[in-house]
């Protein structure tokens, strides 16, 4: 089991973000990720997408390489499993993350939330515990109209600049996402305000995150 880090300026740190859809990585860990980058610290990341064809997947991969444009270095998965129908994928996508692992060992893992209310979220996040059973784990969340928001244990703080900076990168990249009516800048902008206020986040805003087990050294 990886260590609980503290991440700091200077830091090399790698990180593999998985995702079940276009949009979930940017939505659940997108301002981590900018925040650290703007602070200094060399963060390499794996940036991995299940489930994108067609438009979607010309989504995913502008808007990653938007949110990775200035890490320390990126790489870019994605692959194109059937949308919401992961739990019986299951086999198939449970090799394609164990060829994952082969290849990739992070500092911490960022994935969805075993609480998610959506299929393809919970049998990603099961397969992720089950493949990376050595890791650091942590679960982001994906608000949605189903009310599955839950108790948080980990917070990264946001400065206000890096949140409208995910928000503005949001907004630009996913035009699939614009017709609904959760996917707007009030909704980004509020829970990572109602996260900011639980941790008391110098300025206002964080993201919030579910560690299941780890080891403090």
């Amino acid at each position: 089991m990886k260590a609980l880090h503290v991440v700091r300026p200077g830091d090399s740190i790698s990180v593999l973000c998985i995702g079940a859809h276009s949009d979930d990585v940017e939505i659940g860990v997108g301002g981590t990720i900018l925040g650290w980058i703007v602070a200094g610290v060399n963060l390499h990341v794996h940036w991995c997408v299940l489930s994108a064809v067609a438009d979607r997947a010309a989504e995913a991969k502008a808007s990653a390489t938007a949110f990775l444009l200035d890490a320390a270095s990126a790489k870019i998965d994605i692959a194109q499993f059937r949308d919401s129908y992961f739990p019986y994928q299951g086999v198939e996508i449970k090799q394609w993350m164990t060829d994952l692992r082969a290849r990739s060992s992070p500092d911490i893992i960022f994935t969805h939330r075993l609480s998610d209310a959506h299929q393809d979220h919970r049998e990603l996040y099961h397969l992720t515990s089950t493949v990376f059973r050595d890791h650091l784990i942590l679960e982001y969340e994906v608000p949605k109209w189903d009310g599955d928001l839950d108790k948080a244990n980990v917070f990264v703080p946001m400065t206000a600049a890096v949140l409208e900076r995910k928000i503005e990168l949001l907004l630009t990249h996913f035009g699939t996402q614009r017709s609904k009516d959760w996917f707007d800048a009030d909704t980004f902008r509020g829970l990572a305000r109602l996260r900011g206020m639980e941790c008391r986040a110098p300025e206002r805003y964080a993201e919030a995150f579910v560690v299941r087990k780890a080891v403090l050294a």
